[in-house]
């Protein structure tokens, strides 16, 4: 049974933060009133934790391989922890945010270690137990966070949803601690902290400036300024990426069409969760639901999420991901769609549920999807790069939608706004649809850029 201790640790750290990312959304109308935050700042509260994470996770790896990875999976567990304990005691939205852009820098090197650490404890048929159990959790823990959220907000308050994390981050330790190993340290590791800066700062301007054109109008200074700044702060980090020997990112993998395809796919599908965020508003501003009604409203597109992943995951193994994706992101923008049509003035909960259970479906089908089809997309010595731009891109792509959908929402914030939403959002994923069936490749036909296991699970 020890044999699995680590397994255990690595899913209930990965549990925790990325549970995080929507844990919040059916807790914000509660945080809006008790620290007086408008829906920018709720906004924010959502963003700045999936930024940080984007902007951190495709280096974070790195950390790992200079200081030990069983070390800094221990140090960002903590940091993480203590993160959720500074945002349950904020008394203002401010420190709120600022507290989550902290669990945001713990959150991406527990993310990536924990899968470094999975490599490095298991192998062979073990391996592909630990990775398929592991890929279930995070799949399914994105979905449960509303639930999760509703039950702990409507029972102990808002606050609650951060403080569990503490005796979780306490227990996650102490498994890591008397289980995990220390691995070797991989030679000429770096952290490309130039790389880092410029990407952080063009995702936070951008997201910045979506933010304020629904508050402000595209033409104010609040506005052009950080979009601006995003546009340098994009150049920066391209010529900075150009340069570098061993960059963060290669760029010259965006020159392959089925890379680019899987990666504007993991963007929009991103957006089904960002739309979580308006929906648990419309449930409890409109309807009047409380924190849990709201998240058992939800709750579909948890349950389809976590079967379907879990039914599909080993039986989908050698099959194209071309057309396990393009089915994929066809039932997540279907889903959205359903949605968007059958949303009116007088609907009840009941009115999502059709489109959820299609949601998740797509889901729980894409995201091991996602996965093989950008590892076969690149070259066996690029592997580990693409699994942390699709970690990057997914975390980006869901703070991006928050802001973008916002300005759909804010204006006709009842079931018209939710309406146009998840329009948008369908629009998008379906889009991404056609470019993957067109773009994505059959690793079968691609042998010299199939992966291996090992290469797989580097970030």
């Amino acid at each position: 049974m020890r044999k699995w201790w680590p397994l255990a640790a690595v899913c209930l750290g990965s549990f925790m933060l990325i549970t995080d990312t929507t844990v919040v959304t059916v807790a914000l109308p509660d945080m809006a009133r008790d620290l007086n935050a408008s829906l920018s700042g709720l906004q924010w509260v959502m963003n700045i934790y999936t930024l940080v994470l984007a902007a951190l996770t495709l280096s974070a790896g790195s950390l790992g391989d200079l200081f030990g990875r069983r070390r800094v999976y221990l140090l960002s567990l903590c940091l993480f922890g203590a993160a959720s304990l500074l945002c349950a005691l904020a008394p203002g939205a401010g420190l709120l945010i600022a507290a989550r852009g902290l669990q945001g820098v713990g959150g991406s090197a527990v993310f990536v270690t924990g899968m470094a650490v999975l490599g490095g404890m298991y192998q062979d048929r073990a391996r592909a137990t630990a990775l398929g159990v592991w890929s279930a959790v995070v799949g399914a823990a994105a979905a449960a966070g509303p639930v999760l959220g509703g039950l702990l907000t409507q029972a102990l308050g808002w606050q609650a949803v951060f403080y569990i994390n503490v005796p979780l981050t306490v227990l996650t330790v102490v498994l890591t601690a008397v289980s995990v190993e220390e691995a070797g340290q991989r030679e000429r590791a770096s952290v490309d902290l130039p790389g880092i800066l410029s990407f952080g700062l063009c995702s936070g301007a951008l997201t910045f400036a979506l933010i304020k054109a629904g508050a402000d109008g595209w033409t104010a200074p609040a506005t052009l300024v950080p979009a601006a700044l995003s546009a340098l702060a994009l150049l920066v980090f391209l010529g900075v990426e150009r340069r570098r020997a061993r960059p963060m990112l290669d760029l010259a993998l965006f020159r392959n069409g089925s890379f680019l395809a899987v990666m504007f796919g993991t963007i929009t599908s991103a957006w089904a969760f960002a739309c979580l965020v308006y929906t648990s508003l419309w449930l409890q501003s409109a309807l009047r639901l409380g924190p849990i009604r709201a998240g058992l409203a939800m709750l579909p597109l948890a349950a389809a999420t976590f079967v379907t992943s879990t039914l599909t995951g080993k039986r989908l193994h050698g099959t194209a991901p071309r057309l396990v994706l393009t089915v994929a992101f066809a039932l997540t923008g279907a889903g959205c769609a359903v949605n968007g049509l059958l949303l009116q003035a007088s609907s009840h909960w009941t009115a999502l549920l059709p489109g959820l259970l299609l949601m998740g479906t797509g889901v729980g089908l894409g995201m091991p999807a996602t996965t093989a089809a950008a590892l076969a997309a690149v070259p066996v010595t690029r592997a580990g790069m693409a699994s942390g731009a699709l970690a990057t891109f997914r975390q980006l792509g869901q703070a991006l939608g928050v802001a973008v959908l916002g300005l759909f929402f804010a204006g006709r914030a009842g079931a018209a706004g939710l309406s146009r939403v998840y329009l948008v959002t369908a629009g998008l994923v379906l889009l991404s649809a056609l470019f993957a069936f067109r773009r994505t490749p059959d690793p079968a036909k691609s042998p010299q850029s199939r992966p291996t296991s090992a290469d797989s699970v580097q970030a």
